[in-house]
């Protein structure tokens, strides 16, 4: 398959590998080839053992997402640093603990929604019981910051 950026990656089954469509449970049968999905996993260069599969709301695309706030980024372009939203005010980078598991999975799945095209290498949970995830393969943005309830409130 290929990345919203056009980076052809293999995704590889578990048999832990869980799928949802909508809200609800599925199965890798029920979904079909095209069809957006956000999976969750390990990389090891171009190869993506996954943990989840959740495939995206239909009608999605630079209309509906720039409704939804998405920031869009052209690959390669340079770019100023910027600061949106709420940056947690005793953030500093390298702070906090790395999470992984099903708030890992919550905090990168909101983060993805907001600003696609990146790959997640890492969430850390801050201090103030926020979560900043680390965002690669962009040019910005570098940090997401999710509140507890999983909703983007900054990003820088």
């Amino acid at each position: 398959m290929s990345t919203s950026a056009g980076v052809q990656v293999t995704v590889n089954e578990a048999s832990s590998t869980s799928y949802q469509k909508g809200t609800s449970s599925a199965s890798a049968s029920a979904i079909t080839t095209g069809e957006p999905v956000l999976v969750l996993g390990t990389t090891s260069g171009t190869t993506i053992t996954a943990a989840q599969v959740v495939v995206q709301p239909t009608g999605g695309g630079s209309a509906t997402s720039s409704a939804a706030g998405v920031v869009p980024f052209q690959r390669g372009s340079a770019t100023t640093s910027k600061q949106v939203g709420q940056i947690p005010p005793s953030y500093r980078q390298g702070s906090g603990t790395i999470v992984s598991g099903s708030a890992a999975n919550k905090a990168t799945e909101a983060a993805l929604a907001a600003y696609p095209g990146g790959v997640v290498d890492r969430v850390v949970k801050l201090s103030n019981g926020e979560y900043e995830v680390h965002n690669i393969g962009v040019n910005w943005p570098h940090h997401i910051f999710v509140n507890q309830d999983f909703k983007v409130v900054g990003a820088d």
